[in-house]
């Protein structure tokens, strides 16, 4: 090799960079102490900028295409450099490569619950987890406040900071959005957009921008999660009643599937049952026991159970001409019926006569008929007087 070909060698005639890698953002052309040709060509491709550095100040910028690193193509270097002989000479300068690319491998999450006012349920503890997107948009100003001089800066440099600005911005986002906790789901879209914005905003100094902002999900302390399960079975059940015989059943499966078996299993299992029907028997008859609970009081601390009360009798109203009497019990009923007598109970929806009604069919077979008229003489061969009940 000549004299001539190794100072052709240390001259570079291309530059240019592939990118084998998914989280560089940053990488710094390896020069050594070769020098830049004038004339060389700079290969810019598509998502990256070429920002040449001379002496730690930055001098020109180049977006996506081919060129000719000639005096037209960069002023502001040669004005700096001030070259003899018609800036024909070789030159020395840093060459950063800047992708712009999206990178969209980066995780977000709540170390510590951020704390939100509900309107409904007061002061809840939230944590929530997602990812975002982060873009360069100025690449002088990722390089003066932030890159530096480093010679490959990646994405896991900045992912703490970025990080700690979205927990940070979270917590307000959350609380200004005026999104009830139950509602949050069907807004996690609008919430991310916002946030997105909020970020892009603050990040402008460094020259980044967050594009997409995603939240994956948003939770609440398991024991709020809890309450949440409680509260969704009960309106599924529809009553307490119900939900007090739902939640026996329950008890009654894990008595019936207890490890310890045997007569422990058997116990658990009356035990459960027990206690569903003293539950239910309190809400069914919520006025059984006595004002001073000694009835509760007396079960609880294992006395005899107090029956349950008996059911009340149906109360009958009855109609005679325009004025209502009653109410009366079935007893009291049967001495004032006859089977044209207007009758009413509650559950029916008018009046109606007793001899329309299928549950007095019983007491009509013991009651004599209406009287005849005064006027009007006993039909031949009956009595003067109605027979005595047997």
């Amino acid at each position: 090799m000549g004299l001539m070909d190794k100072i052709r060698g240390e001259f570079i005639d291309i530059i240019e960079w592939l990118d084998d890698s998914r989280d560089t953002i940053v990488w710094r052309f390896p020069r050594y102490d070769n020098e830049i040709k004038m004339g060389a060509k700079l290969v810019v491709r598509e998502s990256q900028t070429a920002v040449f550095v001379n002496e730690g100040s930055i001098a020109d910028a180049f977006q996506p295409g081919t060129y000719t690193v000639e005096t037209q193509n960069v002023p502001i270097l040669t004005t700096l450099k001030g070259w003899k002989y018609g800036f024909h000479s070789p030159f020395k300068a840093e060459v950063y490569f800047v992708n712009t690319r999206q990178f969209t491998d980066l995780k977000w999450g709540t170390q510590n619950p951020v704390i939100v006012r509900d309107p409904e349920f007061g002061a809840v503890r939230l944590r929530a987890f997602g990812a975002f997107s982060a873009r360069v948009v100025d690449a002088a100003k990722l390089l003066t406040e932030l890159v530096g001089t480093d010679p490959q800066f990646r994405t896991e440099e900045i992912h703490e900071y970025l990080r700690q600005i979205v927990v940070g911005r979270l917590g307000s986002a959350l609380a200004t959005a005026g999104v009830p906790l139950l509602d949050l789901a069907a807004h996690q879209g609008t919430i991310g957009l916002t946030l997105a914005g909020a970020l892009s905003e603050d990040l402008a100094d460094i020259g980044l921008e967050i594009p997409k902002f995603i939240i994956e999900n948003i939770s609440v302390p398991p024991e709020v999660e809890q309450a949440l399960d409680k509260r969704g079975q009960m309106g599924i059940l529809g009553d307490l009643g119900r939900y007090t015989q739902f939640q026996t059943a329950n008890a009654i499966e894990d008595a019936a599937n207890n490890p310890g078996g045997g007569a422990g299993a058997g116990f658990g299992l009356g035990l459960a049952m027990a206690a569903g029907q003293r539950l239910a028997g309190g809400l069914a008859a919520p006025g059984a026991a006595n004002p001073g609970g000694t009835a509760a009081g007396s079960a609880a601390a294992g006395g005899p159970a107090t029956p349950p009360p008996l059911p009340a009798s149906e109360q009958w109203f009855v109609g005679v001409g325009t004025e209502r009497q009653g109410p009366f019990d079935v007893s009291a009923l049967a001495s004032r019926l006859t089977p044209t007598t207007l009758v009413w109970k509650a559950g029916m929806a008018q009046w109606a006569q007793a001899q329309q009604v299928p549950e007095l069919a019983e007491l009509l077979r013991n009651t004599p008929p209406p009287l005849p008229p005064v006027d009007e003489a006993p039909p031949t061969g009956a009595p003067a007087q109605p027979p005595t009940p047997a």
